[in-house]
């Protein structure tokens, strides 16, 4: 069979659910997945034969970056694609990998300043109240900003996964499909525990994910952005968006003076590279302090 020959789309099908057979995250599944789809969309778009070779993809990545993607989606599409041609040479339904060897757009690092203690208390603020949204933004808010949960850890909880007297929520799959536990203090439980109290009146109070949405409705990923984004709004905080709180919780964990050891653990991260990559911001920040208390100058 010739790449020109090759139903992409139905093969995508038969890929998912190898890729799920493979025990990969749901997150990691869109992913991969929306890589393909936006490179099919662009082939449609352009006129271009849809198969996967090297100066196509090249070609694709380009006008994404052209127009005005960030580097780390081009990368990230790519890598979809990349995991797709291998997956095909594997099965044999190419002769070899014809992506084998593509090297991936730089990636440039932008420094993402963390939340200040003034704007934590405006979004806390913001969640004041009595209504079931209330309490649930205010409990899934500070346990983010507390812990440095992923958005997508946070959602996955289960009511059974929160232990409120011993302050500690166990991740039963991060990023990679590692597992952790993550401790949480008195406000954070207290607040959970109002959350709590208020959803056993909830329609769906006997589904096992710990949040709900409001009107009976299940609480997803979207439903967490878009919730917590209005929370922004009436703080008078632009440019929010959720992976702020990951990069807010490391940034105070190491301004408090924890171990970089200790939020590795917590944070679920294997290498130094994502703690560099998640408290570059800071990082002159604490340079700073720690110069002054030096007090090189002082001769």
């Amino acid at each position: 069979m010739t790449k020109a020959s090759l139903d992409l789309p139905a093969l995508q099908v038969s890929w998912t659910l190898a890729l799920r057979s493979e025990g990969k995250a749901e997150g990691t599944v869109k992913m991969y997945n929306a890589g393909v789809n936006a490179f099919l969309r662009w082939c449609d778009a352009t006129g271009t034969t849809p198969e996967l070779t090297k100066p196509a993809v090249r070609a694709f990545v380009a006008e994404l970056l052209a127009n005005g993607a960030e580097p780390a989606t081009a990368i990230a599409r790519q890598k979809g694609l990349r995991r797709f041609s291998a997956w095909l040479a594997e099965e044999g339904e190419l002769d070899d990998d014809p992506l084998l060897g593509l090297k991936r757009p730089t990636e440039v690092r932008k420094v993402v300043n963390a939340l200040s203690d003034d704007q934590l208390r405006r979004l806390l603020d913001a969640c004041k109240g009595k209504t079931f949204t209330h309490r649930r933004d205010d409990a899934v808010m500070r346990l983010m900003m507390e812990t440095g949960l992923r958005a997508g850890e946070a959602i996955a909880l289960d009511v059974a996964d929160v232990d409120l007297v011993r302050g500690l929520a166990t991740v039963r799959r991060g990023k990679g499909g590692k597992g952790r536990v993550v401790p949480f203090g008195p406000q954070t439980a207290a607040a959970i525990d109002r959350y709590l109290r208020m959803r056993r009146g909830h329609r769906l109070a006997a589904d096992s994910g710990l949040w709900l949405g409001a009107a009976g409705k299940t609480f997803g990923y979207f439903g967490l952005d878009e919730a917590l984004k209005v929370r922004a709004r009436q703080a008078g905080i632009e440019g929010f968006h959720l992976h702020l709180m990951r990069h807010t919780a490391a940034t105070r964990w190491l301004r408090a003076g924890g171990s970089e050891q200790g939020l590795m653990s917590v944070a679920g991260w294997s290498n130094r590279q994502m703690l560099d990559r998640y408290t570059s911001a800071s990082a002159s920040e604490r340079a700073a302090d720690e110069a002054r208390g030096l007090a090189l100058g002082d001769l």
